[in-house]
């Protein structure tokens, strides 16, 4: 690749490999892992993969911490995940795995996960979709960018969300609240720094729980009741389809 060309076909080309590609989606939670760890999810060896996340790093893809005798690896920033969750959605979702314990796995990710640090999955446009239809975020002149009303203020303030104390912590590189598309829903949910502390609100409240090894999150019933109150959501919305269906 000569040093002509431009900067973003060399993050692609970083992003196109097969095993960085698997590398990048396994930190796609926000959590840190191994050299080791990931070398056994892209399934090539500790010398291949140390390449790998030589160039990641390089690239500014991702971002290293040691920790005595360990390197940890995690994404560089929020813009890597969502990016990556786009180019997700524009290659189309997979076909259903036949295996039994596949088809469980991609059904959780589908229904809650995590996209970096928010909250992605069909829980995640649900609540997008019931914030932006109540006026509680409003477009702010760029199409991916929101604003949030006084409505919003008092529905992040049953939250613990100051909205004023975000915004003023949201440094440069992160924008406060902006749409990114859902790769197995194909709409928006909440990104940036205000999606951020809305997934966290929940997980310290106990209405999320992280799952290991895994982006799937769980909705609590405690949850479900207090996100349908405060969303203003029937219950059975919140609920996975199978909870639906027995009801």
């Amino acid at each position: 690749m000569s040093g002509n060309d431009p900067h973003v076909a060399k993050i692609a080309a970083l992003i196109g490999d097969p095993a960085r590609a698997n590398i990048l989606r396994a930190l796609m939670d926000g959590r840190a892992r191994t050299a080791k760890e990931l070398a056994h999810i892209a399934g090539v060896s500790a010398q291949t993969a140390s390449g790998h996340l030589a160039k990641l790093v390089d690239g500014g893809l991702l971002a290293m911490a040691k920790q005595g005798r360990h390197r940890y690896f995690h994404l560089a920033n929020s813009l890597v995940a969502e990016a990556l969750e786009s180019l997700m959605a524009l290659a189309g979702e997979r076909p259903v795995p036949k295996h039994h314990h596949q088809a469980r796995i991609a059904a959780d990710l589908r229904a809650a996960r995590t996209c970096y640090d928010h909250l992605a999955g069909r829980l995640g446009v649900l609540l997008f979709d019931r914030m932006v239809a109540t006026g509680c975020i409003l477009p702010a002149g760029d199409a991916e960018d929101f604003i949030v009303s006084a409505e919003g203020r008092r529905l992040f303030r049953q939250l613990g969300i100051d909205i004023d104390a975000l915004a003023t912590k949201t440094g440069q590189r992160r924008r406060f609240a902006r749409a990114c598309l859902d790769w197995s829903e194909r709409s928006p949910h909440l990104a940036g720094a205000l999606g951020a502390a809305l997934a966290e609100s929940c997980f310290q409240r106990g209405w999320l729980q992280r799952r290991r090894d895994s982006r799937a999150v769980t909705l609590t019933p405690a949850g479900a009741t207090a996100l349908a109150g405060i969303f203003g959501l029937p219950a059975d919305q919140l609920a996975a389809p199978e909870d639906a269906a027995r009801h």
